[in-house]
């Protein structure tokens, strides 16, 4: 692992990675920004101050190539939550769940479909007996179990937990969201209204792009603050020193050009971990880390063994996997009602592109991203034929079959080389990989969406869990479903008393108490939840 000091080159070190020193069940803390490439002072933006995440830097270990799986939220949650690229598990196209307002006229909602072996990552932490809470986006494309999370809603917090308990907690912070550049119009920016910001080159130098990127850096001052908000509390509740923080994004930043896309705008994104003896403070991590690393190593961090079959691996903690990662992959496929498959593959420098809709612009008609003020512009001086030769790139009619871009050079992959006969050589390297993880993951992403729903939902029904079953031992009761891969969640409920909001997970056969009485459901991923099932111990 390459780890560089605060400062230039001269200033870079290697370390053994000996890992920090935690308590044996430490306290884990994500905050996550949506929508936010690496432009924040940690990671050499100096456009606007940072002070919280610029302190957490300083304390922490910033981690400068990490790379969603996708540029969008849905299918990179499901990454994150499954462990497994979204293109295996048919999480793939955005928002399975909610194409009945936005997505292609008669395609019917429905949920991705992983093996039944798979489960949430905070399920893990829960059978662990960590207190788990999500504050409060889901987007997974599929349900949550109700033994997903302690608690998932607006007043989700580790606060919540039992006094000694340790806890895994997520704070969303949707103010760097893509909607907030065009509804955050209307309030006072929280810079200067002729501050100087970078424009990249792919979008115009207008006084309306200025504006709106204007309002990007605004919102990440007041993002800031809220991390700010979220580590006063971890500090007034004595908590800092038990506890890894993490921040990142759900993917790369929310502008055209940006969002939804498969260069580095759209998918790299900033991380910081902070660990509770300062482990490397205020170093730099240089190691390619991939979303569906997360879950192994949040959970290897907490000294629980990742599931095997997970896609990712562990690059922290008791179960750290060597060597560290060569390349990172992504997906593009259904946005809204527009469909365009990409794939990619890059390595520490060279990105490679693989499309597959040769006949069709990048750029995709989106009503949702049209509501923005700089995306209406660039439609329009397109259409007086006023866009630079870059600009333009984006509207092309044609894409190639392949791109590569060297990211060192050319950070805005504005520039193809896959036909540069110097690099056909990191061509075929780079398209091998790629056709290896295709093979792999068999990827879900080449057939109809209508076929797959069709395969995961007979007849157009979803398949829903069986029921669970009570076996009674003396005063032990045991529960099982008949549906592989169930989980079950269960409330145990005292006479005269109300069930709790939270459901336990099953693991081993209950105890109960006499005049208790035991509810119970079943749920598999991606099936519909079985019915809720009572019994009384006489």
């Amino acid at each position: 692992m390459l780890l560089v000091a605060l400062g230039s080159c001269s200033n870079s070190l290697l370390t053994q990675n000996i890992g920090p020193v935690l308590p044996k069940k430490p306290n884990i803390l994500w905050i996550v920004a949506e929508d936010l490439s690496p432009i924040i002072p940690p990671f050499g933006d100096l456009t606007v101050e940072t002070p919280s995440l610029t302190k957490l830097s300083h304390e922490g270990v910033r981690y400068s190539n990490v790379f969603s799986t996708s540029g969008v939220c849905a299918p990179s949650r499901a990454a994150i939550a499954t462990g497994m690229y979204q293109n295996r598990i048919g999480a793939h196209h955005m928002r399975t769940t909610s194409v009945i307002d936005e997505g292609p006229e008669g395609l019917m909602p429905y949920e991705a479909l992983p093996p039944p072996y798979v489960k949430m990552h905070s399920q893990y932490f829960r059978e662990a007996g960590y207190y788990v809470t999500n504050n409060a986006k889901e987007d997974y494309q599929f349900q949550k179990p109700v033994t997903a999370w302690d608690d998932s809603s607006q007043k989700a917090h580790w606060r919540n937990k039992a006094p000694g308990q340790p806890f895994f907690s997520v704070f969303n912070l949707g103010i760097t969201h893509e909607s907030q550049v065009w509804r955050q119009q209307e309030n006072p920016l929280l810079i200067s209204n002729d501050l100087e910001v970078p424009v990249p080159p792919y979008l115009p130098n207008t006084e309306t792009a200025l504006r709106d990127v204007r309002q990007v850096y605004s919102n990440i001052v007041s993002m800031d603050r809220e991390v700010g908000e979220i580590l006063s509390q971890l500090e007034e509740d004595g908590l800092s020193d038990s506890t890894i923080v993490f921040f990142f994004s759900d993917h790369g930043g929310p502008l055209p050009r940006q969002k939804r896309m498969l260069y580095d705008s759209g998918l790299r994104l900033p991380m910081i971990i902070r660990f509770p003896d300062r482990w490397q403070a205020g170093l730099i991590d240089d190691q390619l880390i991939s979303f569906v690393d997360f879950k192994s190593t949040a959970l290897s961090l907490a000294g629980i063994r990742p599931p095997k079959y997970v896609d990712g691996r562990a690059f922290l903690g008791d179960f750290v996997q060597t060597p560290k990662r060569n390349y990172i992959h992504a997906a593009s496929d259904r946005f809204d009602n527009q469909y365009d498959t990409i794939r990619a593959v890059r390595d520490s420098r060279f990105k490679y592109l693989r499309n597959y809709n040769l006949d069709q612009p990048y750029y995709l008609p989106l009503p949702y991203r049209e509501q923005m003020a700089i995306m209406q512009e660039l439609l329009i001086l397109r259409e007086r034929g006023e866009l630079t030769e870059i600009q333009s790139q984006w509207f092309r009619n044609q894409k190639p079959l392949e791109e590569l871009f060297d990211t060192y050079n050319d950070p805005y992959e504005l520039h193809n080389l896959a036909d540069d006969p110097e690099y056909r050589e990191k061509l075929s390297e780079l398209g091998t990989e790629m056709d290896g993880w295709l093979s792999d993951i068999n990827d879900l992403g080449f057939i109809p969406e209508q076929a797959l729903i069709d395969s995961f939902w007979p007849k157009g029904e979803q398949p829903i869990t069986e029921p669970p079953v009570y076996n009674v031992t003396g005063n032990d009761i045991s529960l099982m479903s008949a549906t592989e891969g169930a989980n079950i969640g269960y409330q145990i409920i005292d006479p005269g008393m109300e069930p709790e909001a939270s459901w336990q997970v099953y693991q081993k056969p209950i105890r109960l108490r006499s005049g208790q009485s035991i509810k119970a459901l079943a749920h598999r991923i991606g099936y519909a939840p079985s019915e809720q099932v009572s019994f009384e111990l006489d």
